[in-house]
């Protein structure tokens, strides 16, 4: 994440782009930058339980907390203690929140609308920042949510509107933007590896963004050899999502790491590795 590029992360529904992009705040703010999150998806309870099972999961890993603990810790409403002490009974649960807590204050969570929070507002939210003293990472979820002034417009006028919008205030603040976009209907079929063009609403999103990523799942994207040869394959390629650098203009591209799934705790476990095995390519490989 460089000051003043956009970055764009896409994928298909429910493979964990949100996740992706907490993991990511998470580990920004706890080296002590200072992170703005837009969020159209989520509220700030939703969020506060992913991040506190990151936390824990970074320190506890397999063992650490589920989400179901943490969501009900906090809907306990029998319970007059702090969520701390409430989680303090699971294997680091009172120590994930306290991580949390300690790098809290320079997260901004905005709970943002599509029919209100523009451009500009998220422009004047970083330009306060700004003026404190924390140039912040700004983090967008989702990109085609954000709000323009002329309703009338088609999607893929909105859309070059916000990420052209997006691309500016990166470079006026010079601070990094990461931008969740999310893939048009050609995209998400199934046995289809999802590319930069999958991505919904304009061509000004390939070319405005400085850096692309793009998660698939892996059983989704790997060359049917793989399946056909060795079937007990396909239920452990499930448990892990590709990351692809489609695109860095300051570095390496067509790079596809893969990551494992721990959705139970709300994130993917952050040590990932090369992906060994032959992927779909429609350019060069079908089958």
């Amino acid at each position: 994440m460089r000051a003043g590029e956009l970055t764009l992360l896409g994928g298909p529904q429910g493979l964990g782009k949100t996740t992706w992009a907490l993991q990511m705040m998470r580990n920004m703010a706890a080296a002590g930058a200072a992170v703005s999150y837009f969020s159209f998806e989520h509220d700030e309870q939703t969020l506060l339980e992913r991040l506190i099972c990151i936390e824990s999961g970074e320190r506890d890993g397999v063992e650490g907390l589920k989400l179901r603990q943490v969501r009900q810790a906090l809907e306990a409403v029998d319970v007059k203690a702090d969520l701390a002490s409430r989680l303090a009974k699971a294997p680091g649960g009172g120590d994930a929140v306290k991580a949390v807590a300690a790098w809290a204050d320079g997260v901004g969570l905005h709970r943002s609308s599509g029919s209100t929070t523009s451009i500009d507002v998220i422009r004047a939210s970083v330009e306060k920042a700004a003026r404190a003293g924390d140039s912040p990472v700004v983090v967008v979820d989702y990109l085609q949510k954000v709000a323009v002034p002329d309703r009338d417009l088609g999607e893929a006028d909105r859309v070059t509107l916000v990420v052209e919008g997006l691309k500016d205030l990166a470079l006026q603040f010079e601070v990094p933007v990461l931008a969740i976009v999310a893939a048009d209907r050609e995209g998400i079929v199934a046995g289809k590896r999802l590319r930069v063009h999958h991505l919904r609403g304009s061509s000004a999103l390939a070319y405005e963004a400085d850096v692309v990523l793009l998660l698939n799942d892996k059983y989704d994207v790997v060359a049917r050899h793989h399946l056909v040869y060795d079937v007990g394959n396909a239920e452990r390629f499930r448990d892990w999502a590709v990351l692809s650098i489609e695109k860095n203009r300051t570095g390496l591209d067509r790079i596809d790491l893969e990551f494992r799934k721990r959705f139970d705790q709300g994130r993917f476990e952050s040590i990932g590795q090369a992906v060994t095995e032959q992927l779909i390519d429609e350019r060069v490989y079908v089958d």
